[in-house]
């Protein structure tokens, strides 16, 4: 019996896309070159995202914040062969991967809902909440992830 609950349906990748939004200094590796990674590509769109957001709220954009959430929570996904290589990867850690993907999901909503009733303390609220999952992802996901599939570079 598993203790993490069903997977979130348009988030399945938000979070291991994370693992490598900070590995954009890695260069042209050959394990890179052998086996590219459109995973790469979301994160770094997610990134901009996320970037974007904290401007947003910064100024009080709140319409930007309640335009740029679903696209965090409902983002691009890599193809399903590079999906399937990634979750044969993590294998039992799967469920706890799917954990930190369903809380991106759900916090990014709630920052976008939030947004939309221009209430800037649950904007924030939330959008740290999504940032946490981001962080306790990378922590859990990123060193093993980039050594996997990035030859640790």
């Amino acid at each position: 019996m598993s203790h993490f609950p069903p997977p979130h349906p348009f988030s399945t990748i938000a979070l291991l896309a994370a693992l490598v939004v900070t590995s954009t200094g890695l260069g042209a590796q050959s394990i890179e070159a052998a086996n590219p990674m459109v995973l790469r590509s979301v994160m770094q769109g997610m990134g901009r995202d996320m970037q974007a957001v904290t401007g947003a709220i910064s100024s009080e954009d709140w319409a930007l914040v309640a335009e740029l959430a679903p696209k965090i929570a409902k983002h691009a996904e890599p193809p399903l062969s590079e999906k399937m290589r990634i979750l044969a990867w993590l294998g039992a850690d799967a469920g706890k991967f799917r954990v930190f993907d369903g809380q991106v999901h759900d916090a990014a909503n709630a920052m976008g809902e939030a947004a939309k009733r221009k209430d800037g303390q649950a904007v924030i609220a939330a959008f740290s909440r999504t940032q946490q999952s981001c962080l306790a992802c990378h922590q859990g996901f990123r060193h093993s992830f980039v050594d996997k599939f990035y030859g640790g570079r």
